[in-house]
């Protein structure tokens, strides 16, 4: 067992800064400790997402995904060994005053839908693509997609409960629904978090959950380029091409999200470097 660090909560878990024994790698080390006893459909919704992730990971090998080293199972929940990614999410990059350059948010969603493509050319549905769950590390010149929690190797995509998982502000409508979703899906998170890195906000806002639930289901997104009247068109128009509501209507090629993306960009090699803040 490694030797463990301090922990943070993670969604039905604590992860861990560990420290191999044998080996003597630093991992990030994810705990999950449901007790001996199974007490209700949601400890076995817990488990099963715990290791759905392992098996979802040992699947996946790219270079844009959070790689899985090791991992076991116990009779109180199970541990994942988990590739150990420096720099931070995504998610202090939508603050107003931390936007990073449009062209690069172009080259970092490029990234993510490479890494999309892979994980659906092998059957993978992430279901919750969000800044959160998106690791960047500038000094690696990384992009990585994180927290599989919630895939799937199919595309059913509800509890045993028939509650839809995902995050409101980013999941596509099809998902908020609760009904069958395939790689738009994805894709349609990946629209939202970059409309999110470049405007500075969320594509639909609401006082609370239920009227957030009714934006994402039935309101058009904004116009990025409105929000930001010097975007690119072209990244404009992919971004409101990736959030449109008819799942018929967005890409469902992440490879060809991913070219018109880099097309994007003023770069195509190495992510600009940024401070550390």
């Amino acid at each position: 067992m490694p030797d463990l660090s301090q922990g943070r909560s993670g969604a039905g878990a604590q992860v861990y800064l560990a420290r191999e024994v044998a080996g003597g790698r630093w991992v990030a080390l994810k705990l999950l400790e449901l007790g001996a006893e199974p007490a209700s459909p949601q400890w076995h919704d817990a488990l099963e997402r715990f290791r759905r992730e392992a098996t979802v990971l040992h699947q996946l090998r790219h270079p844009g995904i959070v790689e899985l080293l090791d991992a076991g199972a116990s009779e109180q929940g199970g541990w994942i060994a988990l590739e150990l990614v420096g720099g931070s999410d995504l998610v202090r990059y939508t603050r107003p005053s931390r936007l990073l350059p449009p062209p690069l948010v172009a080259g970092i969603g490029a990234r993510v839908a490479d890494a999309l493509d892979h994980a659906h050319r092998h059957g993978v549905i992430h279901r919750d693509i969000k800044p959160a769950n998106l690791l960047v590390d500038w000094t690696a010149d990384a992009v990585k997609i994180a927290d599989f929690g919630l895939a799937r190797s199919g595309e059913h995509t509800q509890t045993r409960s028939g509650v839809a998982l995902g995050s409101p502000d980013y999941m596509a409508p099809e998902q908020l629904a609760g009904g069958d979703i395939g790689p738009a899906a994805d894709l349609y998170g990946l629209g939202a978090t970059l409309f999110e890195l470049l405007a500075g906000r969320r594509p639909h806002t609401a006082d609370n959950l239920g009227a957030l639930l009714r934006a994402v289901a039935t309101e058009p997104a904004p116009d990025v380029a409105q929000l930001v009247p010097t975007l690119d068109r072209e990244l404009a128009a992919t971004v409101n091409t990736l959030l449109a509501k008819d799942a018929q209507r967005r890409p469902h090629n992440a490879a060809e999200v991913a070219a018109r993306l880099r097309a994007c960009g003023a770069h195509t090699g190495r992510l600009s470097r940024l401070p550390t803040p």
